[in-house]
């Protein structure tokens, strides 16, 4: 098992796998349609996708988090402007 303080780092390495893995998906259907060598060429774009999906995913996450507690309140709390 790995370390719970490893968790945000799995969670964005799972995360960005998953989303570059549909993402090349669908634009490599949209560029080549279902040509005989797809597979081929969605397994290449998703190779070099994703270490930059999961860096960018890495990069962003405070950003992301921060414009989410600013955009939320908690249950019982009075949002304030």
């Amino acid at each position: 098992m790995i370390p719970a303080r490893f968790a945000p780092i799995l969670f964005g390495f799972l995360l960005s796998g998953l989303m570059s893995f549909i993402v090349t998906g669908v634009a490599t259907l949209r560029a080549l349609g279902l040509a005989p060598d797809f597979i081929h060429a969605w397994l290449g774009a998703w190779g070099f996708g994703w270490p930059v999906a999961f860096v960018v995913v890495l990069g962003v996450a405070p950003l992301v988090r921060w414009m989410v507690a600013k955009l939320t309140v908690a249950p019982g709390e009075v949002a304030r402007d």
